[in-house]
């Protein structure tokens, strides 16, 4: 998820053409019902909450993950500290290129893109889900998907997607919705391809500690307040802009049924950039090995404090608001206040969250006390391993013979450098054995 693309929350509907978004001054149609206005925003409220809590729980097994293709993307704190400035770049251009070039074509182009990503990102968040509801007698065949490039020694993957028959339903599955969106963009093809993208963001953007993670908020805190209050960019970019990169949802639904046009949006910028950080704290209080998930719970109502804030304040002064305002020092607060609280400050900032030693991933923490340079020992451990055993001789002679010429390999390694109670160790096993 590109954080330049995240709008800010509006409760702006459409004009003509009707997919496109307009302020909401009340002039170009009948204002909202209340109903209809807190049914859209408790709606975007709970739409913004599913991802964010189903997708850290999800990030926690994708760092357990022994799969490499769903491994985690970490995020140091030189990758926070450019973020702002490339996002900067690459909202300013998006600006720029609606402005120069026709709206149209750009927004064909961009459609075709996320249609791709979108039934990707769809397939790999319903897949656990339908994994449940296939019989035990289907016959799941297991498919890779290999892109390489040269040959020989220099040859280099490109793609190495591995799939099985169970995932080919769910692309199937997901390239219905895909060419609903495509076909009609339908706020709720939207809605389900910007819930898969938000919970994908946040199961699969890591963050390596909490410094970096208040880095990376900070950062974008001042970049959306910028944009929002200081130029027209973002509002103008989000009003252009036809991706499935805002939750909508129409407060005229009561009065219009599924055919309703005059939309609330969500950016989904302001779900996993402060998803990611809620997801490092569920990782930080599994490290403390307590059961008990405080620092998540905690975060997790500072979110829901926040987005409500930013609601109320949008409604009172009927203009967009930056939603990182107040989300990032809700989402930062709480939690400090909390390890302040119960003295955990030290703890939570010294935490990093890429240098887990997971059950996939077995380190050797030192070296055990043999003769010999470990070196000998591990080439030797594999020399031994790699060497197939040979069928016993049933003969004396043959196997004094053996013997013999056993003895003559352990006294010539010996001179080589090996470890020779290695080797001896290993004849007199084999003599035991026979």
């Amino acid at each position: 998820m590109d954080p330049a693309l995240s709008e800010p929350l509006n409760g702006s509907g459409p004009a003509e053409p009707p997919a496109t978004p307009s302020p909401a001054n009340g002039t170009a149609r009948p204002p909202s019902t209340p109903e209809g206005i807190a049914l859209a925003y408790g709606s975007l409220l709970l739409m913004a909450l599913l991802p964010i809590f189903f997708g850290a729980l999800r990030s926690v097994r994708c760092a357990r993950s022994k799969n490499a293709s769903d491994m985690p993307e970490t995020i140091t704190s030189r990758d926070a500290a450019r973020f702002p400035i490339i996002a900067s770049c690459t909202l300013l251009g998006l600006y720029l290129f609606f402005k120069i070039f026709s709206q149209e074509y750009i927004n064909l182009l961009l459609s075709m893109y996320f249609f791709v990503l979108g039934i990707l990102a769809l397939s790999h968040t319903i897949s656990p889900i339908m994994n449940k509801f296939f019989p035990a007698n289907f016959p799941n065949k297991q498919y890779q998907l290999l892109f390489t490039q040269g040959s020989g020694e220099n040859k280099e993957e490109i793609v190495n997607y591995e799939f099985d028959s169970k995932d080919l339903v769910c692309l199937t599955l997901s390239s219905i919705i895909g060419v609903w969106y495509l076909l009609r963009k339908h706020w709720i093809a939207n809605n389900l391809f910007g819930l898969a993208f938000s919970l994908n963001g946040v199961e699969l953007l890591h963050l390596n500690n909490v410094s970096t993670g208040c880095i990376l908020l900070g950062g974008l805190f001042v970049y959306d307040i910028f944009w929002v209050f200081g130029t027209n960019v973002m509002v103008t970019v989000a009003k252009s802009f036809e991706a499935p990169i805002k939750l909508v949802f129409p407060q005229d639904l009561l009065e219009k049924g599924l055919e309703a046009d005059n939309f609330a949006m969500l950016g989904l910028g302001d779900i996993v950039i402060p998803g990611i950080f809620i997801a490092l704290l569920l990782r930080f209080d599994i490290s403390l090995k307590k059961n008990t998930h405080t620092y998540f719970y905690t975060s997790f109502v500072a979110y829901i404090f926040g987005l409500g804030l930013t609601i109320f304040i949008m409604h009172v002064f009927k203009h967009a608001q930056p939603a990182l305002l107040y989300l990032v020092p809700a989402c930062i607060g709480f939690p400090l206040l909390v390890a302040l609280a119960k003295g955990e400050v030290t703890e939570m900032f010294s935490y990093e969250s890429s240098a887990e030693i997971l059950p996939h991933t077995p380190r050797l923490t030192h070296f055990p006390t043999v003769s010999g340079s470990p070196a000998s020992l591990a080439d030797s451990m594999q020399q031994k391993a790699a060497c197939p055993r040979r069928r016993r001789p049933h003969s004396p002679s043959a196997l004094y013979e053996e013997t013999n010429e056993k003895e003559k390999e352990s006294a010539r390694e010996c001179k080589e450098g090996a470890p020779p109670s290695s080797s001896s160790s290993s004849s007199e096993t084999e003599k035991k054995e026979q």
